[in-house]
């Protein structure tokens, strides 16, 4: 093969490959005007994300500086590699429920192994173009499992904003609840009064600027408060960052092997699919919002395929998963981000803070963390959504409690499993509903079921029927169809299939059409195909079905199909006769 041969074959694969990174494509046109917008609100966003990056990693089960770390370094890369111009990435409170559960069971090894799967997990998804698939993932499932989350995320901030005296807790939901219930009477009154103090910042400072960062606000103006009570009035039993992590320091860590085995990646796969699908749902969940807010579209598998990079990168050194931040997200565009760029500053600002003003962040109260998390486990209950959903069909509710319910009590691997489970049961029982099957003798419209006047009635031969198949003919149809076959007494000459209206068949619709046509041909009953689209006649055509019911019985349209039926029909009378 020349080079020449072999260059073109590699464009051609490269331009396959769908990751077109924004931060690449928005540098055409860039100019002084724009980085002003992206640098501000890269500071801004920067800014916000300070407080959060904490908590999340403390809430996790990990220090604040993988927290940072995580921010920092998967910020980067997603703003580098991802398909959403203005994505802002880092670690998010849907994950925290899953990380801590693996950490609790396998490690920081094993929650390193499992987030580098689940990056390897969302490049494939990315690589075999399923963005656009899963951006259609049932909303009752996404609402039920993220307002488990937000249960489960408020759940566990009992502790540090009461202050409770309770020991190692339990990991399941009713009897941590059953823990904080016993020991209510050890709470910490001071402790208490700064996790309230901060939640009224936090919900007081939007009334008063809406670009003002609540969680920021609360943790300066309460550590501050909280440093100076120490200080100055003898203030004790608040604990802080620094109190539970030991005056952590601000170097930043290097990158270190992970080992992997066979044995581990087997027991942590459901675990590292649980993050995948979380991260794939949440970065492209803000990235609609996005789009949604700017006019901009979003390359759903390059922002997957970078959602995979830096979940791949991040846990070589010592960080949890990321994905896409709606409200970073939000807070970004509504400061004049529109590249890729204003992400990239964002993670340079949490850089800086990170290597300078580690010393402050040890001085911030844990009870005020506590109440950053309740706040944003509030804004992730989505309650108004969730009222609205109880008004849809049964379902939908249905398919929403059961999520809900399995995120809170049991596991959230296992609630996304049987949730997506469960929704796929009701929708294909609502197809099968709606599929319906009609059987038609003597004369038939050929325009019946179609927005048209123009009305054509053909008459059908004795012994000639004609049964259509209205929706998709899959496995669920085709068992529906079978029984309506079996359950006919009388056996006609002729058998028409109108199938005009199926989009597509599946193995099993052919298989039990193969059995219906041998079936068929044992008792004398000849049967036509008519309206077969072309796809659904390749599959036939591929399966035998072609060969076994002949060529000249598979008509394109009714009207063939009435005349080869009725002459069929006219030539098996008169040969009985």
């Amino acid at each position: 093969m020349s080079s020449d041969t072999m260059n073109i074959v590699s464009r051609n694969i490269v331009s396959r490959i769908p990751f077109r990174p924004k931060l690449f494509t928005s540098m055409r046109g860039y100019n002084a005007s724009q980085f002003k917008d992206d640098a501000i609100a890269g500071i801004v966003v920067g800014i916000v994300a300070l407080p959060l990056a904490v908590a999340f990693g403390i809430a996790s089960g990990v220090t604040p500086t993988v927290g940072l770390i995580t921010a920092v370094i998967g910020g980067f890369l997603v703003s580098a590699f991802g398909g959403c111009s203005v994505q802002i990435g880092g670690p998010t409170g849907a994950f925290i429920v899953i990380i801590y559960g693996i950490i609790q069971q396998f490690g920081l090894t094993g929650l390193a192994i499992a987030t580098v799967l689940a990056g390897l997990i969302l490049v494939a998804l990315g690589l075999f173009r399923l963005g656009t698939v899963i951006k259609f993932i049932p909303y009752p499932i996404v609402i039920g499992f993220t307002s488990g989350i937000a249960v489960t995320i408020f759940s566990t901030q009992i502790t540090d904003f009461f202050g409770l005296q309770t020991g190692e807790l339990p990991s399941d939901f009713i009897s941590k609840w059953g823990v904080y219930l016993s020991h209510f009477g050890t709470m910490h009154l001071p402790t208490l009064i700064v996790g309230l103090v901060s939640l009224a910042i936090i919900i007081a400072a939007p009334y008063i600027s809406k670009r003002l960062p609540g969680a920021l606000v609360a943790i300066v103006v309460v550590t501050v408060a909280v440093w100076l009570l120490r200080e100055f009035a003898g203030l004790e039993g608040v604990e802080t960052i620094g109190d539970r992590f030991h005056n952590l320091s601000g170097a930043i860590p290097a990158p270190h092997a992970i080992e992997i085995n066979m044995a581990t990646i087997n027991a942590l796969l459901p675990s590292a699919f649980t993050i995948a699908m979380l991260g794939a749902i949440e970065s492209l969940l803000s990235a609609t919002v996005a789009d949604g807010a700017t006019g901009s579209n979003t390359d759903c598998n390059t922002e997957l395929i970078g959602q995979g990079v830096a979940n791949v990168v991040v846990p070589f050194f010592g960080g949890i998963p990321v994905t896409g931040a709606i409200a970073r997200t939000m807070t970004n565009i509504t400061n004049g981000g529109r590249t890729p760029v204003a992400g990239v500053v964002h993670a340079v600002v949490l850089l800086l803070i990170f290597l300078f003003l580690m010393p402050l962040i040890n001085l911030v109260p844990m009870a005020c963390l506590a109440g950053v998390l309740i706040m944003v486990a509030y804004n992730m209950s989505g309650w108004r959504t969730v009222k609205a959903i109880l008004k849809t069909p049964k379902s939908d509710v249905t398919v929403m409690i059961v999520t809900f319910l399995l995120t809170v009590i049991l596991d959230l691997t296992i609630a996304i499993e049987l949730g997506l489970l469960l929704a796929i049961l009701l929708f294909l029982r609502r197809v099968m509903e709606n599929t319906a099957i009609h059987r038609f003798g003597e004369q038939i419209d050929i325009a019946d079921g179609q927005e048209t006047t123009q009305h054509e009635i053909l008459n059908l031969e004795q012994g000639v029927e004609v049964y259509e198949i209205d929706g998709p003919f899959f496995f669920g149809v085709a068992t529906k169809f079978d029984e309506m076959m079996r359950s006919m007494g009388d056996k006609p000459l002729v058998r028409i299939l109108r199938m005009r209206k199926v989009p597509f068949i599946d193995s099993t619709a052919i298989h039990n059409l193969e059995i219906l046509i041998k079936s068929s041909q044992r008792e004398g009953i000849h049967v036509v195909l008519s309206g077969v689209r072309h796809n659904v006649h390749l599959s036939l055509e591929k399966s035998g079905i072609e060969e076994l019911v002949g060529k000249d019985h598979i008509c394109d349209h009714i009207t063939k199909a009435v005349v080869v039926a009725n002459n069929l029909a006219t030539d098996i009378r008169f040969a009985r006769q």
